[in-house]
């Protein structure tokens, strides 16, 4: 019975997995900066997306730095500022006022969540074949203690 398990997940180990690919897309988000706080205050994104930030400030002059990214960009209430990156790394990246605007200034944070293209079909293929291996596993030690 491990045997068979074992073999399983080497086989989707190995395998070319054909799973559905999401296509990189162009997205445009804005984001509005008012004491202290971003809307949105996450973002999520699919790796490979061609992201173009808008930055409207509503009360005082506020700034953007997306860590990871190296995004920094600064507007006056009236006015905006924009970039355009592409996401290219997973992961969560934090985003915060660069720009000292109020006594709260430090908790002025949002995040943006770079996520996979794709299902993670070898993972969860993995997860399936442990999860019904321990149940095998259990049963037949259950099997053989009643004999």
């Amino acid at each position: 019975m491990l045997g068979i398990a074992v073999g399983l997940a080497i086989g989707v180990m190995v395998v070319p997995w054909p799973g559905p690919v999401a296509t990189p897309t162009q997205r445009e988000i804005h984001i509005n900066a008012r004491q202290f706080a971003f809307e949105p205050a996450r973002l999520r994104v699919n790796r490979g997306d061609q992201v173009t930030l808008i930055f409207h400030p509503t009360d005082v002059v506020h700034g953007l730095y997306l860590e990871g990214y190296g995004v920094n960009l600064k507007a006056v209430p009236g006015e905006s500022a924009q970039a355009t990156f592409v996401a290219d790394r997973a992961g969560k990246f934090r985003y915060r006022c660069s720009v000292s605007c109020g006594s709260l200034h430090p908790f002025m944070i949002g995040e943006l969540v770079v996520g996979p293209n794709a299902f993670p079909w070898r993972a969860s293929a993995l997860a399936i074949i442990a999860a019904l291996g321990t149940v095998a596993f259990l049963y037949v030690r259950a099997w053989e203690a009643s004999r």
